[in-house]
């Protein structure tokens, strides 16, 4: 069977970067292909431009949001099973539900669902994006990577706890509590979490968020 050289060298390089978590250099991508560099750069660009990968700020390639939209149509219990899952959050907590993916170095925001009584909402919207390492979406995500050196407390608290609480990171008054979803392979990374005004009952939404977590990973897996 023939196959397109370009086509497979580019699906290989994105299989690639997707299975590694701590993002992958131009010139070992390259060695991983078995190409010279300046073709390497070319898959690269071509993929950037689909955001199917992305760029961290120390220039290491992982998965773009690009990718995350090609598997949750790839994954139909996901986008409409987990719309209910976030509306009962929601309603639950009593606060702004979201699920967040990461794209590089940043957290962005693929889903939202509003409390349907409560008048004082945070404002969060989808494509709303913040660095990973702010925020409890961001840090949840982050939990679920293997341990490292260069990890912040928060990082290490939030993988102890299986959940991360932030206070006024992202909006002055705001509480911010998220759970990563936990599902094989590497990507999409995905959390799900809820976000206040201060005052939400921290424990009481951490046990609404992990639920919910744990509901949304089994979407995917089932």
């Amino acid at each position: 069977m023939s196959t397109l050289q370009t086509l497979d060298r580019g699906l290989r390089a994105l299989d690639i970067v997707s299975r590694s978590p701590a993002g992958i250099s131009v010139a070992e991508l390259a060695a991983e292909l078995g190409v010279h560099r300046a073709i390497c750069y070319r898959i690269v660009a071509t993929l950037e431009a689909h955001s199917l990968v992305a760029r961290t700020d120390s220039g290491r390639l992982r998965l773009g949001v690009g990718a995350a939209v090609l598997s949750s149509r790839f994954e139909p219990q996901f986008l409409h099973g987990a719309r209910p899952v976030l509306a009962e959050l929601a309603d639950r907590t009593r606060a702004t539900a979201f699920v967040s993916v990461a794209e590089g170095d940043e957290c962005v925001v693929l889903m939202v669902a509003e409390p349907t009584d409560t008048v004082l909402r945070v404002g969060y919207r989808v494509g709303s994006r913040h660095p990973l390492h702010r925020g409890a979406s961001g840090i949840a995500i982050l939990a679920l990577r293997p341990p490292s050196a260069r990890d912040s407390e928060a990082v290490r608290q939030a993988r102890r706890d299986g959940y991360s609480v932030t206070r006024g990171q992202l909006e002055r008054g705001a509480v911010g509590v998220s759970a990563g979803v936990r599902t094989a392979g590497h990507a999409p990374e995905r959390s799900v979490g809820v976000v206040a005004i201060d005052g939400m009952d921290t424990d009481k939404a951490a046990e609404a968020v992990l639920d919910a977590a744990r509901r949304l990973a089994q979407l995917v897996t089932s």
